[in-house]
């Protein structure tokens, strides 16, 4: 009466069983569900603005989800970025803060942390991976802000050593 209660078919292209561990980032597009442990980040891809991630109550993140849908019903370790939407289950548990366009959440469900609702969210999707970013050992310090810009996204970095002028 007060709303359409069908729910939304959900496509899954990807899946990580019970009893498997990942360790280290997770970019997707499309559907992922999560039966089992990542110990990293998990991203959609630049280009997957309709991917949604799927977690059971078996399955656990312990690192930062930049996701455009979400659906929660395990425990995260980390801060948690929904640009459209995110659920959370009876068993949802978040260590962490959530930032969300829109919010569902069922009663039992935790956030410790933050619930910030942000509608004009910076573009919260990973961008792949292309050439490292080059620290020169020698050059002078950047902020750590300008730092972490040039890092985020990136696959690796590489430090250098910049010749010494002979005098």
């Amino acid at each position: 009466m007060w709303g359409n209660n069908r729910k939304k078919k959900i496509t899954i292209n990807s899946l990580i069983g019970p009893g498997t561990e990942i360790r280290g980032n997770v970019m997707f597009s499309g559907g992922l569900h999560i039966d089992g442990k990542v110990e990293g980040n998990v991203f959609a891809t630049e280009d997957a603005t309709t991917a949604i991630l799927t977690l059971s109550e078996q399955g656990s993140i312990h690192g930062e989800v930049r996701v455009p849908h979400v659906i929660l019903n395990g425990i995260v370790e980390g801060n948690v970025y929904a640009a459209e939407k995110a659920e959370l289950e009876v068993n949802a548990r978040i260590n962490g803060n959530l930032y969300y366009n829109l919010i569902e959440m069922a009663m039992g469900a935790e956030v410790n942390g933050n619930l910030i609702r942000a509608t004009d969210m910076p573009p919260m999707l990973a961008k792949t991976p292309d050439t490292p970013v080059i620290v020169k050992e020698n050059s002078k310090p950047a902020k750590p802000q300008q730092l972490a810009d040039k890092l985020a996204n990136r696959a690796e970095v590489k430090v250098v050593k910049e010749p010494q002028p002979k005098g």
